[in-house]
């Protein structure tokens, strides 16, 4: 039987460049089930979620390779991927 007093941490993969981090390193993007695309600083907004590292470089290598495009299995609007370098730049 696990022990209840140990907390496991919660790793989640970047898109872009693959490496496991742990959630709080992470950028999370959020398709709502209405189908718009936001940033979740929070971690716990309702949808489908995709997580990018908060570096400069991921952010822009991701904005010209489109992984979000291909995580979602859509195209997401110009904004967002302007958002993403945005929000990094501002950590």
């Amino acid at each position: 039987m696990k022990n209840q007093s140990t907390k496991q941490t919660q790793m989640r993969r970047c898109v872009n460049c693959r490496e496991s981090k742990h959630k709080s390193e992470l950028l999370r993007v959020v398709r709502t089930p209405e189908g718009n695309f936001t940033l979740d600083f929070t971690g716990k907004a309702n949808g489908r979620g995709a997580y990018i590292c908060k570096n400069e470089i991921c952010a822009a290598e991701n904005k010209k390779r489109r992984k979000l495009d291909k995580s979602f299995k859509s195209a997401l609007p110009a904004e967002i991927y302007d958002a993403i370098i945005e929000a990094v730049a501002n950590k």
